[in-house]
Formats: C-alpha cells, sequence, structure tokens
C-alpha cells in the first residue's frame, strides 16, 4: 500500500495568506477607505499572527478530518493548542495499492489552497465581512479536487 506525506510548509501558507489579504486589501482601495485597508492587511505583529495561526490550526483540523479514512497513526491527544509557528503540517496517508501515484502532487496542492482560503475566510469574517465569501467558495472548490485526486486508480493491468 502506497504511503503519500502531504507536508506542507507553514511559512508559504502565511506567506500566501499574507500576500492574498495584501492583494485583495490594495484591490477594494477607493482612495478614501485607508483605515479599512489596512485592517484587511494580515501580518506579523502579534495579535495578527496569533489569529492567523488559530485560523490555519482549524483549517488543518477540517483538513485531517476529510482525509481522516486514509492518515495513518494512533494519536489519541486533543488540546486547543494553535500550530507551533516554526513547524510545517504533516499528514502521512495510506492509500490503497491502486492508486494512482501520478496525482499525489496534487494532494499538496489542494490541501495548501484549502488550509490558506479556509484561513483567509476566517480573517475576513473578523476584518473584512464583505469578502469571505470568495474565499468560501475556493476552500470548498479545494477539498473537490482534493477528494477526486484522493479516489484515483490506475486500472488492473493483465500479468504477463
Amino acid at each position: 500500500m502506497p504511503t503519500v506525506l502531504i507536508k506542507l510548509k507553514l511559512s508559504e501558507i502565511i506567506y500566501d495568506v499574507q500576500n492574498k489579504t495584501y492583494l485583495t486589501g490594495r484591490a477594494v482601495s477607493n482612495g478614501e477607505n485607508h483605515a479599512h485597508v489596512a485592517y484587511i492587511q494580515a501580518n506579523d505583529d502579534d495579535e495578527n499572527a496569533a489569529q492567523v495561526l488559530r485560523s490555519v490550526t482549524m483549517a488543518c483540523s477540517i483538513l485531517r478530518n476529510k482525509l481522516g479514512e486514509y492518515l495513518e497513526g494512533d494519536l489519541l491527544t486533543s488540546t486547543n493548542e494553535i500550530i507551533n509557528g516554526k513547524e510545517d503540517i504533516e499528514f502521512n496517508l495510506v492509500l490503497p495499492s491502486n492508486y494512482n501515484k501520478g496525482v499525489a502532487a496534487t494532494l499538496g496542492e489542494a490541501s495548501h489552497q484549502f488550509v490558506v482560503a479556509t484561513a483567509i475566510a476566517d480573517w475576513f469574517a473578523i476584518t473584512a465581512k464583505g469578502e469571505t465569501i470568495d474565499y468560501t467558495t475556493v476552500a470548498e472548490e479545494s477539498l473537490k479536487v482534493l477528494e477526486e485526486a484522493l479516489f484515483k486508480r490506475v486500472r488492473p493491468m493483465r500479468p504477463a
């Protein structure tokens, strides 16, 4: 049974959240809403970083639940601690023997996109209520792509 390690670099997730919130802030700027634009943009200040990490933690929990059927491990501890800001996020999946390994990279990309979009939707629920719907939709679409890639199989080959 093949195993696939999904390794999400937390630094890339944080950068993507900050970059997308920056770009969204720039896009909604009308020359008069300076405070709104500033508050939309996530940064490294303690309160911003803590909220982004909390949102990433919840997004990873949702992702873990979606991947649950294939997750390897027997961890029985549950806490409410946020993800350590220094460590990468890993999901070790044990997949069926006929899993199509050609789409394994899609699992990582879709997982990244889901975590980022979910974290941004959560961030905008606090800082820019009208902006959440786009990222909620992106998160939902990312889960569909993830599920599709998870269920890809190869056709059987007749023994020679």
